[in-house]
């Protein structure tokens, strides 16, 4: 739908957790998506007991692989996943196309410790120096396509704006934002995590408007002015009004996704369209990690044998598999 008029002409829902809201506006060319995490997102966090700043950051990077991910056409999966020398050193975060989401930190606890210690708790400082690796995987037959852009102090939001300029040459700009929520309830106070996410892009259709400032003005024909996207009259006005974005509006329930992008684009004109859901899934099970197991040879797994039973841990739902060594033995194994 397009909202031209006053605010009383939308509902005042609550906004619906776990959903992504894609959105145009056609009078500037920008597309965008907003991505409202709830139960999904503290399902992911508190299975693990992860120090504030790590699960804070990790629930960014689930944030904006949701924003990436839901924008593929087909059936496959998205993986985002960090590398870096610093106090946390790995995140992964797996979307698949039908919303399914699981993701998983490492990090460095001593490293942590002193960084909080000295103040140094910005995203770019825990990430500190590496890269940021964005996989789309389109299944067993299909090659897959790997975009990486460095982290060099940076947090995500940057990294993601870099990717978009060098990798794809898309005007973008993201916003994200992870709390928690504290709520009174019968037996004590609950905390949940939410986290919510803003993605802009400029899609020019005209011509003249697809010249981006990365071509250098010796490479257009002669007598051709080069228009630079970065100076774009409607992406100016996008990019602007994006960074307005504070992040209470991002995550707040009593604020609908669908009025949060009306109060931003109404005096433009923005439509709206079908939400897509997210749900925090894991695709381990008893019967892959016993497939797992059976794939290595004789020797490892008595090597992970402990008082007499195999443990295997998924590291993306903390769920944990034991298995009688008799089980995972093939069946040449048991014969011998």
């Amino acid at each position: 739908m397009t909202h031209n008029d006053d605010t009383s002409r939308i509902p005042a829902l609550h906004s619906a957790d776990d959903t992504i809201l894609p959105f145009e506006v056609g009078a500037l060319d920008l597309r965008g998506r907003v991505v409202r995490l709830g139960p999904s997102v503290d399902e992911i966090l508190s299975r693990h007991d992860y120090p504030l700043p790590v699960a804070k950051l990790l629930g960014e990077a689930v944030t904006l692989a949701a924003l990436f991910g839901s924008a593929l056409k087909f059936d496959g999966r998205f993986i985002l996943q960090t590398q870096t020398d610093g106090p946390v050193r790995m995140l992964v975060v797996d979307y698949a196309t039908e919303g399914g989401i699981r993701a998983c930190a490492r990090f460095d606890r001593n490293r942590l410790d002193e960084a909080l210690a000295s103040g140094q708790t910005s995203a770019g400082m825990l990430l500190g120096r590496g890269h940021l690796a964005m996989t789309i995987d389109q299944g067993a037959d299909m090659n897959r396509y790997q975009g990486v852009v460095a982290l060099e102090g940076r947090g995500l939001e940057e990294a993601a704006h870099e990717y978009f300029r060098r990798s794809e040459q898309i005007p973008t700009r993201v916003r994200l934002a992870v709390a928690e929520e504290f709520r009174a309830e019968p037996d004590g106070p609950r905390h949940r995590w939410r986290a919510g996410g803003i993605l802009l892009q400029f899609l020019p259709k005209a011509p003249e408007r697809m010249r981006t400032n990365d071509l250098d003005p010796g490479d257009a024909p002669e007598g051709i002015a080069v228009h630079s996207v970065a100076e774009d009259d409607a992406w100016v006005e996008g990019r602007s009004i994006v960074e307005t974005v504070e992040d209470l509006e991002l995550i707040d329930p009593a604020l609908s996704t669908e009025r949060l992008v009306y109060r931003l684009f109404h005096e433009r004109g923005v439509r709206v369209f079908d939400n897509a859901q997210v749900a925090a899934r894991c695709t381990c099970s008893r019967e892959t990690v016993s497939a797992m197991l059976k794939s290595f040879p004789q020797q490892d797994r008595d090597d992970m044998v402990e008082e007499g039973t195999i443990s295997v841990t998924c590291e993306f739902c903390n769920e944990t598999y034991r298995f009688d060594p008799a089980e995972v033995s093939d069946a040449d194994d048991k014969l011998n």
